[in-house]
């Protein structure tokens, strides 16, 4: 864990940082009032989005940008040729101004309303009127230029409010990016598991066959009078109970954990999205140039969108595999009647004629690594167990060009869930 010095030491340097693009961006700027050195700059924006952005010892930000500022102001001042003490003078005021601004900052907790926009920026507003105003006070007794009429008063509401919410938008841009990629890493793990609670049933089940057959055996053997042999069936039928019912309970948390993170309904396009993005980054990474091309007839929610999320990635990366270095990979859904038909073309390899009977039984693979070793070839068994659940078909036609997965489901199941 990095230690509290190393912590202080990085919130120190996010200080100075903001404070010298603070001061930096304040000289992007408009002088709206006349007889005064006072101005609307990119410098409050700055400050506002930096501190929302990342943790910050407001208050320590607010000094820091008021030295900064002041004395980045007094050396432009003496470049063209002000005298220091006057420069210094003029730009005090300017320095208040963010010392204030943070103090409101944090008086009024605004970090609390990071995902409550309309108030931030009102209580932003607020804070940088409040803060405005005393630097146009502390300007009329030291500097004696006239003070603000009313029309100036509106102009500082105005502009306030314009760049208290310029900073939410794009802070709030910032936000749904980061909780869409926090969504899609979710769906991603919530449909892999999915599909193990597929496979682990199936397990049980088969347990459940064998203990009885463990029992049955035991009886016989018991029968004819071979009592060690007996004990030793009866034992081993227990212990294949016990690790039945550790399935069940592994069973019961993986299925909590992807009711609880479904997200749902998704709105079929974004699955979409979301599998042509994961499979891209995933040709990428096995270093191919795969051009992908989507399509979408008609849209509606799902509230299947955890299933169909593991059967179409699944298959669209078997195409991304498939694909010796650059190829296309096409993606279609479209209505058929009362049907949803989603299709995967990809020209790659392709698969054998022979194959295609098999190609959807457990084991079956066609890929092996460098030494030789078989895949476990369960991933278009997964894919044909899903289908059958949401009560539809697939099939698959393959020739020297192109290899194409056609899957049909009842549009209904796919909208409402109900299998």
């Amino acid at each position: 864990m990095p230690s509290k010095r190393n912590i202080a030491r990085t919130s120190l340097t996010w200080v100075i940082l903001i404070a010298v693009l603070t001061a930096i961006g304040s000289e992007i700027k408009i002088m709206p009032f006349a007889n005064t050195t006072f101005r609307f700059g990119l410098g409050t924006i700055i400050f506002f989005l930096c501190t929302l952005i990342k943790p910050t010892p407001i208050i320590l930000a607010g000094f820091a940008t008021s030295i900064v500022t002041i004395i980045f102001r007094v050396f432009n001042s003496y470049l063209h040729d002000i005298p220091v003490l006057e420069s210094i003078f003029n730009h005090l005021p300017a320095g208040l101004f963010y010392v204030l601004f943070a103090i409101c900052l944090q008086i009024l907790d605004v970090q609390t309303y990071r995902e409550k926009p309309l108030k931030l920026g009102l209580l932003v507003a607020f804070s940088e009127v409040i803060s405005n105003l005393a630097e146009q006070i502390f300007r009329f007794f030291v500097q004696t230029y006239t003070f603000l009429f009313l029309h100036d008063l509106l102009i500082l509401l105005a502009v306030a409010l314009l760049r208290s919410f310029f900073v939410v938008g794009i802070y709030s841009s910032i936000l749904i990016a980061e909780q869409k990629k926090r969504v899609q890493e979710m769906l991603n793990i919530g449909s892999d598991l999915y599909v193990e609670t597929l496979y682990l049933k199936k397990s049980m089940n088969h347990i459940e066959t064998i203990t009885a057959s463990g029992f049955e055996l035991y009886r016989q053997l018991k029968a004819q009078g071979y009592r060690a042999e007996s004990l030793q069936a009866l034992h081993i039928a227990q212990e294949i109970h016990e690790v039945k019912k550790d399935s069940q309970r592994i069973y019961a948390g993986i299925s909590k954990i992807v009711g609880e993170r479904s997200f749902g309904p998704f709105i079929l396009s974004e699955l979409l999205h979301y599998i042509e993005d994961g499979n891209s980054k995933y040709a990428e990474l096995l270093g191919k140039h795969i051009q992908f091309e989507t399509s979408i007839d008609f849209d509606f929610q799902t509230k299947e969108h955890i299933a169909l999320l593991a059967l179409l990635n699944n298959l669209t990366a078997n195409a991304v595999e498939a694909i010796e270095e650059q190829g296309i990979i096409s993606i279609a859904i479209q209505r058929q009647e009362d049907n949803t038909v989603v299709t995967i073309c990809d020209n790659g390899k392709g698969i054998s004629q022979n194959d295609f009977s098999i190609i959807f039984e457990p084991g079956f693979t066609t890929k092996y690594n460098v030494e030789g070793v078989a895949a476990t070839g369960i991933g278009l068994s997964h894919v044909a167990e899903l289908i059958e659940k949401l009560k539809g078909s697939i099939t698959v036609e393959s020739n020297n060009q192109y290899t194409t997965f056609k899957i049909i489901i009842p549009t209904q199941t796919i909208q409402t869930g109900e299998t």
